[in-house]
Formats: C-alpha cells, sequence, structure tokens
C-alpha cells in the first residue's frame, strides 16, 4: 500500500493557490456557525429572505462543516479576483448591463485552484472537500472567520488592501490548521454602499432586504413589481451598485486585476434576446442562475430593460413590443404592456401587481 504525502503545510497550500490565481488565503475553523445560523433565521422570520433558497433553505446544514464533510477540522478559504483589466465598451442599441462577476465563468478557475489544494489534502490521508458558489456552506462568513476581511455595510467581505471584487470558496478538511488572524473593521464611519443603493435595500449594517435588493429581484421568478422597475435602470443580470460606491473596493481592488478568457457577457443586445429561441437563450447565458432553467425570466427581465432605455421611435423595438404585448405568457404581455407605456407606444395600463405568474 502506498503511503500517504506528508501533510502540505498553509504555505504549501497558499503557494498552490497562487498557481491558479486565487490571491487570498486563509484558515476558519470547522465549528458551527454560530452568528450566520442565528443571522439567517432572523432574516428568514423578517422576511429578508425573499424566497431566496440557497443558504436560506437548510441553515442548520449550511452552517454545520461537519455535515459536508464528517470530521472536519480546519476550512481553507480563498477569493479569487474578478475585476478585469480590460472592461468592454457598451455597445450601440439598447443593451442591458451585466454584474462583473458573471462577465465570465470566475468560479470554475477559482474551482481549479480549491480542487488542487483539496487533492493534495487528500493525498496526505485527509479529508477535503472543495466548495465554491454553493449552498453547502455560508462562503462569507467562512471567509470573515478565516481572516480574508471584514464584513461591509453592504453584507460584501471586505479584503484589506483589495476590497470586494473576489469570488469566494473554500476547502472543507478533517486536516488541522492554525485558524488565521481576523481581519479588522475597515468600513468605520463610512456610510456610501447605504447611500447607492438604488432601492434602499440595506436596511442596516450588513443587512440586506432581498425583496429590494436588484440583484435578487432580477433573478427570482414571478412578476416584477411595478415599483421596482424603473429603478432596474438597464440591468439584466446582477448590481454593483454598492461595490461601484464602495471606497476601498473602488481605490485597492484596481490592485487585483484577471484577464478575461473566453466569451465575456458585459452586455446583452435586449431585442436580440428577446427574438432569439429558448435554446439560444440557455446556450448563452446558460452558466448563470435562471430559475428552473425557464428563459423567460430573462425575457422578462430584457422587457423591462427596453422599457426603461428603448427607443420608442425605432423600427425593431416596436414591432418586438407588439409580438410580446399578444405573447401567450401573459407574465410576458404584461411586462411588455409596461414597456410599451414607459417608451409612448400604447395608452396607460393597468398596474400589473396582480398578473398571473
Amino acid at each position: 500500500m502506498r503511503r500517504p504525502d506528508p501533510l502540505p503545510t498553509f504555505g504549501q497550500l497558499r503557494a498552490l493557490a497562487a498557481e491558479h490565481g486565487i490571491e487570498h488565503v486563509g484558515v476558519a475553523p470547522a465549528s458551527v456557525l454560530t452568528r450566520a445560523r442565528a443571522a439567517l433565521e432572523h432574516r428568514r422570520r423578517e422576511g429578508f429572505d425573499g424566497g431566496m433558497g440557497f443558504t436560506y433553505r437548510d441553515p442548520e446544514r449550511s452552517t454545520d462543516p461537519a455535515r459536508a464533510v464528517p470530521g472536519a477540522q480546519s476550512i481553507i478559504v480563498a477569493a479569487r479576483s474578478y475585476l478585469a483589466d480590460d472592461e468592454p465598451a457598451r455597445p450601440a442599441g439598447p443593451q442591458a448591463r451585466v454584474a462583473r462577476y458573471a462577465w465570465v465563468d470566475h468560479y470554475a478557475p477559482l474551482r481549479v485552484g480549491l480542487r488542487a489544494m483539496a487533492l493534495r489534502l487528500r493525498a496526505s490521508g485527509e479529508r477535503a472537500v472543495a466548495f465554491a458558489d454553493d449552498n453547502s456552506i455560508v462562503d462569507r462568513e467562512v471567509a470573515h472567520l478565516g481572516g480574508l476581511g471584514w464584513f461591509g455595510k453592504n453584507a460584501n467581505v471586505l479584503l484589506p488592501g483589495a476590497g470586494s471584487w473576489f469570488v469566494l470558496g473554500s476547502v472543507i478538511t478533517t486536516a488541522t490548521y492554525p485558524v488565521s488572524a481576523p481581519a479588522s473593521d475597515g468600513c468605520g464611519t463610512c456610510t456610501r454602499c447605504i447611500e447607492r443603493c438604488p432601492t434602499g435595500a440595506i436596511v442596516a449594517p450588513g443587512v440586506i432586504d432581498a425583496n429590494r435588493c436588484l440583484a435578487w429581484v432580477l433573478q427570482r421568478p414571478g412578476t416584477i413589481p411595478v415599483a421596482m422597475r424603473e429603478a432596474i435602470g438597464d440591468r439584466i443580470y446582477g448590481c454593483d451598485d454598492c461595490q461601484e460606491a464602495c471606497p476601498p473596493t473602488v481605490r485597492l481592488g484596481r490592485r487585483h486585476r484577471q484577464m478575461l478568457d473566453g466569451d465575456v457577457q458585459a452586455w446583452v443586445d435586449v431585442l436580440d434576446l428577446l427574438d432569439a429561441s429558448d435554446d439560444d437563450v440557455l446556450d448563452r447565458h446558460g452558466r448563470w442562475y435562471i430559475a428552473g432553467r425557464e428563459p423567460r425570466w430573462l425575457r422578462r427581465n430584457a422587457l423591462v430593460v427596453l422599457g426603461n432605455t428603448g427607443d420608442g421611435r425605432d423600427g425593431r423595438t416596436q414591432i418586438t413590443l407588439t409580438t410580446y404585448r399578444e405573447h401567450a405568457d401573459e407574465m410576458l404581455a404584461e411586462h411588455a404592456r409596461w414597456a410599451s407605456e414607459r417608451l409612448g407606444l400604447v395608452a396607460s395600463v393597468s398596474d400589473g401587481e396582480h398578473t398571473p405568474t
């Protein structure tokens, strides 16, 4: 039988992570995340979850590392920058904006690095499993406990000297490593993220009402409330406003840039999306979270963007909205009627609040 390799040192794991573009690594204890569990349960009782699943679905599971890896002793936490060297220019025509983290799949290279660390740990005879963008563990909480950063008032983890333009992941393992020193709070009295939020979704420092957070509003299935539509502006997926207002993120994040490889989706032509088949929509945007894998939710968002940014004098816009006003999907038809009214193509319509979803 092959003898296990020596347990890698934390420095060796950090060097291995760096080979995969992971700039920040720390160690958190693999104990129950009591603070996060209490926060999830409280916010769910208050209705701040907005119907979101993910780590809200089962707080006892998502806050107990031992449920993911029995016998877990340590969590290797990691952050990889998603700020790009080159920012794509906005194309001509009605375009919808995509949040930075979704321009390309930044989680794919992060997972490669995490799995490399997990393999190294398993070669030493320990159990180790990589997690990224996974409802098995509250990633921001373990990143905070692992000393990567502090919780900003926008609920993002802010890394000292780097800000928040990072995707987070972890390796839960039975190996034991010293826990990293905590990061001190760097927000001070700053409230720019709270003031910048277009819908007032940051209801208290570090507390987000998902019902008003545009990032979730654009992902959640159902009719978008009329009162939220104008605030959506040209967004189709995600919202960066609270990060773009954050001084540490804006000032320090530029030190940590990545090259963008592959198909960059910073902007989406809304008329093209509305004309495309369901298969084409999923082929292009299927790596995003789309509830039930139903393209109708992206079409819904595109109709709101068209209503906010389109030109009612444009012939193609007129044809597209006419088609959608007569759509068999009443949810899409109602959003098209709203967009048409915004562009002066039809008379005032009902508020649509009771439209079937």
